[in-house]
């Protein structure tokens, strides 16, 4: 399959790009004078972002950027006074003087509050809430933010667990770690991730999500989370776009190094896991200027061996007569190594005092290796909770591993001209999912030759944490053979390319501070996927299970039977026939080009901040792939495309009460596209006994847009502290789900045809909380203390429906993923030698999948969960520290279920995990 790109479109993207640069440029004229300089921590030279700095005279502000720089374009010559602004910081007031055609530079050595110890705006619990605090605080928009020393803090393993702690967040976890983050009630596929501001695409071959499992945590900066968008933003996300910042060497001054070496033990099969990290930055001295070239490095490493332990029904139950039936369910362990790694590498350079320019580079790689040990059971009469019933038993082998890959690279720069700041950029990501040729499914069944009536009579007692009472020869191997190994392999990549323009210009409007801002930006996304399966059957020699079968699993949830040697699986086949229908109904290939262009103003008007704009996006999108009639036994390739246009306009609204106090407000439209696998063009009809039945992807399926509405207060007041309150509501048009659209128009003859349609609408309506602080006003060493909360309370309702009799019924949901409550707390202490926290994370039951689109009784979903984590660090230096971590004390299992919380869907544990460490620093 070849990608076709319009080259008449693109050359008039260009043109347009061109236009708005001449346009750009074409406003640059002789200026008044210029304010710059930079905000740092007194003696260890960390660079503060967030610091606000203002000019009295003139009610204008500015913001430190990552690296502490700030400026003031265009400022007219006079006597002005600067006043700094720093949460966990003392104000600073200088007088400077501007010269007509000069810069006048001013830095700012940032010391902590009075008689709080340095180290509250440096190091620690405090500094990392400070750090956030601060960004967030000055944005422009709603954000929430967490710095890597707020990261250090938690017991988090990668990007989305560090994410979880954070207001109006909540993750997916997978095999009890952190995968997919939801952000306000909305599920992964529908937020945007970019790293260092460069949109990621997943690596998932069904899913926009991006498993942010894949990212380590140590090779991080800062993690930001904007939940309101802004024009300038792409505006690709319902819930909110995660920024994932990797280390730059202008973060702090001189030379930087961090080595971390970490063991792990997992509770539930007590192994022991390695890892080590190390990050590195420099400053050097290039061309005669002072430390104009930065080099910022780090790798890090980990595997972890560890298991669960599973029974599911998959929602297979009987409700007919109100008595709950059982009609098939299996018994499963999990044995998972897994592996992550990353590397960064980032180079910053400063060629002159106007131009910046950078070269960011995150490359990271998860490979998941899992056996899957089942016994799949299925009743030959639905079983009611007691009874005694004949079943057909298989023994299943699944051996796979699985890698997936992230890299990220982008060149850009920023130029500074006299009334003009200029930012431009290119950039490459790509994300991949590798799973080379494995056994995707061994099956053994009863052995007819040892149990004549090829059942056993079976029994279960409890409808949740399901137990199974089974004859002796149930768990024997040698009652079962091999009948049939399924092999697979896929493969999938999505790549994409992007350039994009931006122009600033600071001015003044009616006597008021004002901006103007504008840009042009185009990304090319490409997504293929290739699936291949091979079916081995007739087996020679002894295929008793005897042969293939070594110690008894260890599982936790009853007696099970004897693990299954894979390789000796694999040795057995002779011969394998390829599946070319499975192998090529799945394959695809998908295109998605977007040209955007916006404007945005901002003006401040006394103490209010008003920013408004619009942006406009065009997608052209095109699908491949291939469909299978079974009843002509024909295999047909088939092509789709579309082309969409949106304006998406927004306004921002912050009114400062006072320095501590502020109101925001927003209005903003966003847009998303379908999943893949909703989109794929593939489609599968076959016929069994005269009945059609078909499934299919749907390529011409509408983007779900979404108004939203935010409105909410902050008050930060003091050291690592704040309250604050939003309330949020998200009108969201053509939402997307799953139905059966058998025997409606254009489906008459089939019996079933499962697809993807548009339903009208979906809203959600939630308020989100947030309170942090620290007992700096208490006598020593109270004054350590620190405790922080948020919580998230959201309503939503989506409007589903299918046919019944032909007529279209519709039912109301709430949204996927989506918990109606979601809360962290955390307490905390520290001191000048030691850092400890409890933390507590929670979410409410969420829908997981609808199963049944006409059956409320086969709505699947998970249970609330509750997990407890502990961290302590001790500072045996300054430049050493040792760690302590333990996840999951609770033993938080996962559950999920259909009907009511009593009807198993899934129910699986995974125990505690405990970590130690040791860190060696300098900064």
């Amino acid at each position: 399959m070849k990608k076709t790109v319009s080259i008449s479109k693109n050359k008039n993207f260009v043109k347009t790009a061109l236009a708005v640069v001449v346009a750009g440029l074409a406003g640059t004229v002789l200026a008044d004078g210029r304010i710059e300089g930079q905000i740092k921590a007194t003696e260890q030279g960390i660079a503060l972002q967030g610091a606000k700095i203002r000019i009295l005279e003139l009610n204008r502000e500015a913001v430190s950027q990552r690296d502490g720089r700030f400026v003031f374009l265009d400022v007219k010559a006079g006597n002005y006074t600067l006043v700094t602004s720093y949460i966990g910081a003392d104000d600073i007031k200088r007088s400077v003087v501007v010269q007509d055609q000069q810069t006048t530079r001013e830095n700012f050595q940032l010391v902590g509050v009075s008689g709080l110890v340095e180290n509250v705006i440096v190091i620690g619990q405090a500094a990392g809430i400070n750090k956030s605090l601060n960004k967030q605080r000055s944005a422009d928009n709603i954000l929430t933010a967490v710095s890597a020393d707020a990261i250090g803090q938690f017991p988090d393993t990668n990007v989305s667990e560090s994410l979880q702690r954070l207001p109006g967040l909540s993750i997916e976890r997978d095999q009890g770690e952190g995968r997919y983050v939801r952000v306000r009630g909305m599920g992964p596929d529908y937020n945007a991730v970019t790293i260092n501001g460069v949109g990621v695409p997943g690596p998932d071959a069904d899913r926009r999500a991006v498993a942010l499992d894949v990212i380590p945590s140590d090779l991080l900066e800062n993690l930001t989370v904007t939940k309101s968008l802004t024009p300038d933003m792409d505006a690709n996300s319902l819930g909110g776009s995660i920024d994932v910042q990797s280390l730059s060497a202008f973060d702090r001054d001189g030379f930087f190094y961090q080595l971390t070496a970490e063991g792990s033990y997992d509770e539930n099969t007590e192994e022991t896991s390695p890892k080590v990290a190390a990050t590195a930055s420099n400053q050097f001295s290039l061309g005669g200027d002072d430390n104009n070239l930065g080099v910022a490095f780090g790798v890090s490493s980990f595997k972890r061996e560890f298991g669960s332990d599973n029974v599911e029904t998959g929602g297979a139950w009987d409700f007919e007569d109100g008595e709950a039936r059982l009609e098939e369910m299996e018994q499963r362990d999990y044995r998972i190594t897994r592996e992550r790694s990353g590397v960064t590498l980032n180079l910053d350079y400063k060629p002159s005092d106007d131009t910046d320019l950078y070269w960011r580079n995150l490359y990271s790689e998860y490979t998941d290796s899992e056996i899957r040990l089942a016994n799949v059971i299925e009743f030959e009469d639905a079983l009611a909770e007691g009874e005694v019933g004949s079943a057909e038993v298989q023994r299943e082998l699944k051996d796979r591993t699985e890698t997936q890959k992230i890299l990220s690279t982008s060149l850009g720069g920023q130029t500074r001209l006299d009334k003009w700041t200029v930012d431009y950029r290119v950039a490459y990501s790509k994300s991949s999912e590798d799973e080379p040729q494995n056994v995707a499914g061994a099956v053994f069944k009863i052995d007819d030759d040892v149990i004549a009536d090829e059942a056993f009579d079976l029994s279960y007692t409890n409808t949740g944490k399901i137990l199974i009472s089974a004859p002796a020869e149930y768990y024997q191997s040698a009652s079962y053979k091999l009948d049939e190994v399924e092999l697979g392999s896929t493969n999938t990549n999505d790549e994409s390319t992007a350039i994009n323009m931006d122009f600033t210009r600071d001015l003044e409007l009616a006597g008021n501070s004002a901006q103007l801002k504008f840009g042009v930006k185009h990304a090319e996304r490409e997504k293929d996927n290739n699936v291949d399966i091979w079916i081995a059957e007739d087996f020679t020699g002894d295929t008793s299970l005897t042969e293939f079968s070594a110690s008894e699993v260890d599982y936790q949830l009853g007696q099970f039977g004897s693990t299954i040697n894979a390789a000796q699986v694999k040795s057995a086949i002779e011969d394998a026939e390829e599946d070319e229908v499975e192998s090529s109904i799945g394959d695809y290939l998908i295109t998605e080009d977007t040209s955007a262009a916006y404007v945005m103003g901002r003006v401040d008007i006394n103490d209010w901040r008003i920013l408004t704009g619009v942006r406009y996006e065009n997608t052209d999108f095109t699908a491949q792939g291939n469909s299978y009639d079974g009843d002509a036994d024909e295999l047909n390739a088939q092509s789709f495309e579309n082309s969409d246009d949106y304006f998406l306009p927004a306004l921002h609204i912050r009114y400062s009460i006072s320095d501590k106090t502020q109101v925001r407000a927003a209005w903003t439209n966003s847009v998303v596209r379908p999943g893949f696998a909703q989109l794929s063009p593939g489609r599968l009809i076959e016929e069994d006994d005269g009945d059609i039945e078909a499934e299919f992807g749907n390529p011409d399926l509408k983007s779900l847009e979404s108004s939203n509405i935010d409105f909410g207060i902050e008050h930060y007041p003091g050291v690592a502290s704040v309250i604050s309150a939003f309330a949020f509501y998200k009108a969201i048009d053509n939402f997307v789900y799953q139905t059966d659209l058998g025997g409606t128009a254009g489906y008459e003859d089939f019996d079933k045809a499962v697809t993807f349609v548009n339903g009208d609408k979906a809203d959600i309506l939630g308020l989100e909380l947030a309170a942090s602080k620290q007992f700096t006003s208490l006598p020593s060493p109270w004054d350590g203390l620190l405790i922080g909360g948020n919580a998230t309370f959201v309503d939503s309702t989506a409007e589903i429906g299918g046919y019944d009799d032909g007529e279209f019924v519709a039912r109301d949901i709430p949204m996927p993923s989506q918990s109606d409550t979601s809360a962290n707390f955390m307490i905390g202490y520290e001191s000048d030698k030691i850092s400890m926290r409890l933390s507590a994370n929670y979410k409410s039951n969420y829908l997981l999948e609808v199963l049944e689109p006409m059956e409320v009784d086969y709505d699947a979903y998970v249970d609330d969960q509750m997990q407890l984590d502990f961290s302590l660090r001790y500072y045996l230096t300054e430049s050493i520290k040792l760690h302590f971590e333990a996840l999951n004390l609770t033993d938080e299992v996962y559950y999920s279920y259909v009907k009511d919380t009593q009807y198993n869907a899934q129910y699986e544990s995974y125990g505690a995990t405990y970590k130690l460490g040791i860190t060696f620093m300098q900064f």
